[in-house]
Order: C-alpha cells, then structure tokens, then sequence
C-alpha cells in the first residue's frame, strides 16, 4: 500500500503516519516528491488500513500495490533510482561498464588489468576472491590476499570496486574493502545473505538466479529494500534453459521487463550469459539498445591461461574494441557512456 500526503503536508503529518503503522505492526518508507510525499507501508497490511489512514490529518489518499515486491515496484517509485558509487552514477540513462578478472590471481593481473580497463573506459573494477565454483576442486579464490590485490588495484587506477560475498561470516571482511557488494546467482534466494549485506548500507548487485522468475529475483532485491537499503542494481546474467550452445541463456527480455516493473537500475553480463568470448561483445551491444543502464564484462591479460571462465574473458584489446562499439550504439540510442573519473590524488589501499 501506498499512503499518498496532500500537497502541503507536514513532517508533524507523516509522523502521525508511521506512528499508526508502528502501532499496527507496520512500517513506512518515505519517498519525498517535488509537490508531496509519498509513504510506502511494509508488512503484511489487511483490509481496513486504508480507510484508517485516510482518517489521518495530512493524508489525501492511499493506494493499494497490486505487485508482491513494494519497495522495487514502479508503483512505488515512479522515479528511476540512481545509485551513486563514489562518483560514478548507476542508473541516470548513461552506460557505466564494469570490468576486469572473474578470478583475482595475484597483484600483477589485477593491476595490470584495472589500467586497461580504465584506459578503455571502464568506470569500475570487478575481480572475484571469493569465488562459487560448480567442482569443489577448481580454484575457488584466494579470499582476504585476493581483496587486498583488488584495494591495490583501486588505489591504482581510482576506480571503484565490486567483488562478490559468498557468505554472512564474510560481509563484514568484504565489505571492508568494496565499494559494491555482490551477490551471485547461487545465492539470490540466499535471504539471510541478503539482509546481512544490506546493513552494511553499501549498494548491492543482486544477480538473476540460474532459473530464477523476474518476480522472484524482484523479491529479492525487496528483502534489501526492507533493511533499509536503497542502493539495489539488478544484474541479468542469463538463465539456464534447454540450450546447450551457449553457458546461459542471455534473457535481453528481461531488461525492458525489469525497467517497466521497477524503478532500479539493471546491468547486464554477457560473459555469463553465453560463455563464449565471441558472444560477449554482440550480446553487450544487445543490452544497451534494449535499456541496460550498463554492463558487466570479464577481461584477462591472458584468457587461455585463466584460472576461471578463460572462455568467456576478453583480452585487453577485444575489450577496447567492445567499448569503442557500445559506446557507438549507446549514442545512437540516447544512452550515451558516462564519463570517465579521474585519479584521485591519494587513495588508501583499504576502505573505511
């Protein structure tokens, strides 16, 4: 449900209304428009709320949400959100890329490929230490070492960060040292994991599950929602169907569907969603024309040497090529590549 305030409504108002809802059991989050404000009730509601809070001083009238996920619902929030990741503006109709290694290896990889990727581009870094691998005998990443190689990395290049949480023992260490958590698809539906990142208040990047539905993936991104945390980027990675020519299924459906039902940003990744290094660039071509609001590319100096999904890794060089032809397709339909950051002129190795 929805609480809409009259045009003129004061704060002593909107207290009144999240008093009410405390008292009932609810809660409510604000969103302030240019006019009037807007309260969307979490929890369970029932018939009668709404009447009771249109009896409320300040209240015009209340609206009940059709859709399951409140918080990530158009419905909601007309507005698209835009999340800001120290500078870089996720979400406000220009392409932000994200690159680098799906396994940080040592030091020398992971700064070596965040100077090529800047140079091409790229406004963040991505490189896995914790990594989620199908046989428990592939290298799953070198935890905290591999971290400390990525905060290397950022006070390198200055660009921000993103690497993924496996599990809740680990946010914390994680969160340390990243500028945005992420979760994979193994653990979309991972809701304790998803609660515990998101009282770290740092943006999150939920991924689509393997055969996860876009309402239950858009339920997920309500349990960060509810915590309190705003900061939600939808990340569609394919899914996995009855096709075998591909690692995944690249769903571009899911992009337009997403921004109809929901106000957060989406990105896409087409390394996980073909597999093939040759797809990588065509299908990231796809997603910008289609409305991602950016993109998530593995890039390796030496892909057939890589530790992990060597196959779907771009060179430094096909990589260049790929950012020089999204940004072609983003100008010609408007989504145009956000602007480079530049170095910071000091940057410690570690988050605060």
């Amino acid at each position: 449900m929805i609480v809409v305030m009259k045009v003129g409504s004061t704060q002593q108002d909107i207290d009144q209304v999240l008093e009410r809802l405390g008292e009932v059991g609810l809660s409510g989050e604000i969103t302030a428009g240019v006019e009037r404000s807007i309260i969307g009730v979490v929890g369970k509601t029932f018939p009668e709320l709404g009447t009771m809070l249109e009896t409320l001083p300040g209240v015009d009238h209340t609206v009940k949400i059709s859709r399951p996920y409140k918080l990530a619902s158009r419905e909601f929030r007309q507005n698209s959100t835009i999340i800001d990741v120290n500078g870089v503006k996720i979400g406000d109709g220009s392409i932000v890329v994200m690159a680098g290694p799906c396994s940080i290896e040592n030091e020398d990889q992971m700064v070596q490929t965040a100077r090529a990727v800047k140079a091409a581009g790229a406004h963040i870094l991505r490189g896995g230490a914790f990594k989620p691998r199908t046989s428990p005998y592939s290298f799953r990443g070198l935890g905290e070492e591999g971290l400390r190689h990525l905060a290397t990395a950022r006070a390198e290049t200055g660009m921000p960060v993103i690497t993924e949480v496996m599990t809740i023992r680990d946010v914390e260490l994680v969160a340390r040292y990243t500028d945005i958590l992420q979760i994979g698809a193994r653990n979309m539906q991972n809701f304790y994991l998803l609660e515990e990142a998101a009282d770290t208040g740092k943006p999150i990047m939920l991924k689509r599950g393997l055969a996860g539905e876009i309402e239950e993936w858009l339920l997920c991104a309500e349990y960060i929602l509810a915590r309190g945390n705003r900061q939600v980027i939808l990340c569609e990675r394919g899914i996995r169907t009855f096709e075998t020519a591909t690692r995944n299924t690249m769903d571009l459906s899911a992009i337009p569907m997403v921004k109809e039902l929901s106000h957060l940003p989406i990105v896409s990744d087409p390394s996980h969603g073909t597999g093939k290094w040759k797809l990588v660039e065509p299908m990231a071509m796809a997603s910008i024309a289609a409305g991602a609001d950016g993109l998530i590319i593995e890039v390796h100096p030496s892909p057939e040497h890589a530790l992990s999904d060597g196959a779907q890794s771009l060179t430094f060089e096909n990589f260049a090529k790929l950012m020089a032809n999204v940004t072609r397709v983003g100008n010609a339909v408007g989504h145009p590549l956000a602007p480079a950051l530049p170095v910071p002129a000091s940057q410690g190795a570690v988050a605060g």
